[in-house]
């Protein structure tokens, strides 16, 4: 997910919910020309409907879209105009950037693809290990475990503020 280039910086914009794709083609569209990466992460989950498991597809952070590149005044009221799209998250007079360590652990989730997958965990007692998969280095942030739902609530941090998602896992075995 990370670009090679030092300079990037990664900025979050608040959509509409439910608006994140058609917000994200819309920018990719304005910005064909421009450095500019448009990103919604999303997550696999397994849900139940109608007695029957399936698995899913849903926006890991409902309302944001998250973008990768240089953001100066042109590109800001470029943003602006964009249908769906409320706001870039600011602070006083410019583009908040999403911290470093923030990012770190959003790319480690979705590697090169914008899903995240399913991680194997082996639950000891009240002991959880990430045996691999996107939660792997990462078991620190585990919150609970659903075993039934195959789920794990896993506590991000955007822009300082911890935001718990669930994310889907497999109980490889458990003592």
């Amino acid at each position: 997910m990370q670009h090679n280039n030092a300079n990037d910086k990664w900025y979050a914009a608040f959509v509409l919910t439910g608006e994140e794709d058609n917000v994200k083609e819309r920018l990719k569209y304005k910005f064909r020309d421009k450095n500019l990466r448009v990103l919604v992460p999303k997550r696999k989950l397994r849900e139940r409907k109608n007695g029957i498991w399936e698995n899913r597809v849903r926006t890991l952070l409902p309302g944001y879209v998250l973008l990768n590149g240089r953001i100066g005044i042109e590109e800001y009221y470029y943003l602006k105009g964009i249908p769906g799209l409320v706001r870039i998250l600011s602070d006083k007079s410019e583009p908040l950037e999403i911290n470093k360590d923030e990012i770190s652990v959003i790319s480690k989730l979705i590697c090169n693809d914008e899903i995240v997958g399913t991680s194997n965990v082996l639950i000891d007692g009240s002991r959880v290990e990430v045996i691999d998969g996107p939660l792997l280095g990462l078991d620190g942030l585990i919150e609970s475990i659903d075993k039934r739902k195959g789920r794990a609530k896993v506590r991000l941090n955007l822009l300082g503020e911890p935001r718990v998602v669930e994310l889907s896992i497999s109980t490889l075995q458990s003592a």
